[in-house]
């Protein structure tokens, strides 16, 4: 059952650390069926409360699952097992389209908002017990919810997109509860997800974003929270249009104890209008981040939700990090008040270069998406064929595996290294690598 590796240990915490190191180096492998308890209590010679104790913990870290009479199991994607380990590293003379990175070109420069912010920090330094947001960020991040229509709470801030909801998340779920997630979906997401010991339920996707049904269908089936990708969604470029907000607000309206969380990762990079569902539960929140807009370096993102919710992720937060930097609030206000970012420019250019390679990919018989953001997802027949054959012939694309769980293979492509020129020299390398397929609806 466990080959030629042995699970050591006399205590319960050193037993999970055995089969976590196992894990991670490859003596235990995804899937891989663990011995009943008071099998591997008699091989250890301890208690069967101990190795009770010590499988409890490894399903709160997300590392292995248990599914009643048929055992305790390996996750298919443990905690241990990174998403991002699946990828394609370019080698030189290999163009990387690959990494999801914005196009250096569109972003803004950062000296002068940060030299001010930190000006400003040397005539009123910032100490212990100040507010944790700073008052003119959560001024205009409140005056841009209520642009677009999101309900009234207040604002928090964290260090990016993944921070938010993995607080969120934390605030209102214990290990092993379902949350459903779409797919594909952002793979880090999926990660987190699973190292928070929650179990991801899978939920299709098309241009218009979550497809209403299947959210029906995981929350009738006990899912206790759904994370929704308002727009610019990856790797499929899905944005939530006016009926399927509508359809989609209906559905949670029936389960109004459901958790509900938004991504608005988009914002700043995308033109389409958002179309929010916030509100609808009881619990909820939206969050927005500066990444896309103004660079991964600039770790922050501004979140909104229900009091209950924001006051439950400050409370955690004040016993961590305490706060997001002031400095750093007070330089993403001055970018912002300043438009250094003008989302119609930016939305034009990655639109302009995703529409170009998705027209040249269908004038060569293959399907492909991508609706907003800077992401084309490309369904294919051999996901690891065309991605090898993709790399021997110069493009280092993203295997769809980072981010599937049930959803069929594919591979996303990043137009924001492109260049016009580039756009029919990748179609026809996409052409070649996988052949022309038929189309098909991607979740």
């Amino acid at each position: 059952m466990l080959g030629e590796y042995p699970i050591r240990g006399r205590r319960a915490a050193e037993i999970a650390a055995s089969v976590e190191t196992a894990v991670g180096d490859g003596g235990l492998e995804p899937g891989q069926l663990l011995p009943p308890m008071r099998e591997l209590a008699d091989r250890l010679g301890v208690n069967p409360n101990t190795v009770a104790a010590a499988y409890r913990t490894l399903r709160e870290r997300g590392v292995i699952e248990t599914s009643g009479r048929r055992g305790s199991r390996i996750r298919p994607k443990p905690a241990t097992t990174a998403r991002e380990a699946i990828r394609v590293d370019a080698p030189p003379g290999v163009r990387n389209v690959s990494q999801g990175n914005p196009d250096p070109r569109l972003l803004p420069a950062l000296a002068d908002a940060f030299a001010a912010a930190a000006a400003q920090g040397d005539k009123e330094p910032v100490l212990y017990g100040e507010d944790a947001v700073d008052a003119d960020l959560a001024r205009h991040a409140r005056v841009a919810f209520d642009a677009d229509g999101v309900p009234d709470g207040p604002v928090a801030v964290t260090s990016g997109s993944l921070d938010a909801i993995e607080r969120v998340l934390a605030a209102h779920l214990k290990p092993g509860d379902a949350v459903a997630v779409e797919d594909p979906g952002w793979g880090s997401l999926l990660d987190l997800v699973s190292a928070l010991g929650l179990r991801a339920v899978p939920v299709g996707v098309d241009d218009e974003g979550p497809l209403p049904a299947d959210v029906e269908r995981a929350l009738a089936g006990g899912a206790r929270a759904a994370i929704v990708t308002d727009r610019a969604q990856n790797p499929t470029g899905a944005a939530v249009g006016t009926a399927r907000a509508r359809a989609l607000r209906e559905v949670f309206a029936a389960h109004e104890d459901v958790l509900l969380i938004e991504d608005d990762h988009g914002h700043g990079i995308v033109d389409l209008p958002l179309h929010p569902l916030a509100g609808v539960t009881r619990s909820w929140a939206l969050v927005r981040s500066t990444a896309k807009a103004y660079g991964p370096d600039l770790r922050l993102a501004v979140l909104t939700g229900d009091r209950v919710t924001v006051d439950r992720l400050q409370g955690r937060q004040r016993l961590g990090p305490g706060w997001v930097s002031l400095v750093q609030q007070r330089a993403v206000v001055r970018l912002w008040a300043s438009g250094a970012v003008d989302a119609r420019v930016v939305a034009a250019s990655y639109g302009r270069r995703r529409d170009a390679l998705i027209v040249a990919l269908a004038e060569r018989g293959i399907p492909a998406y991508g609706r907003s953001g800077m992401n084309v997802w490309i369904p294919v027949p051999d996901e690891t064929g065309a991605v090898a054959r993709l790399l021997h012939s110069g493009w280092a694309v993203a295997p769809g595996a980072r981010f599937r769980l049930s959803a069929p293979p594919g591979v996303r492509i990043t137009v924001a290294a492109l260049a016009d020129e580039d756009v029919p020299v990748v179609a026809e390398a996409v052409a070649a690598a996988t052949g022309p397929a038929p189309a098909r609806r991607y979740d």
